[in-house]
């Protein structure tokens, strides 16, 4: 069974957001990561690039398969997690936690969630 945080924002793209002030923190879900398998390389985007709703923002990629990330908010990416070049399998450890992916500086706060599922919502169409 996957575990899937109550103060976690989700798309059904199996991406999570937790949103602090203007920044949401962004990785795949537990779910996505058991689906995938070993995570073998993870590709994400500049820092500073800027991003909008529903681009593809980088590649997982698994001994199972490759799956493109969609971005589930609009505004600057301003960190990502260097860590997954040397150790990606820390997606597949602790997918809420090290194995985050990118930070972004959203570009309206106030709207940022409309359209993503509770943890509820997400575990009924998972």
């Amino acid at each position: 069974m996957s575990n899937t945080p109550d103060n976690l924002h989700y798309t059904k793209d199996h991406e999570w957001l937790k949103i602090e002030g203007d920044h949401a923190l962004i990785g795949i879900t537990d779910h996505a990561q058991q689906s995938l398998g070993d995570i073998t390389f993870v590709e994400l985007p500049e820092v500073d690039a800027q991003v909008s709703v529903g681009d593809t923002f980088g590649v997982v990629e698994s001994v199972k398969a490759a799956s493109d990330l969609y971005m589930p908010v609009s505004g600057q990416v301003v960190a990502i997690n260097e860590a997954l070049d040397a150790s990606p399998e820390q997606v597949n450890d602790d997918p809420y936690g090290e194995g985050w992916l990118v930070k972004v500086k959203l570009d309206d706060a106030a709207s940022a969630v409309e359209g993503l599922m509770s943890a509820a919502d997400y575990s009924d169409i998972i």
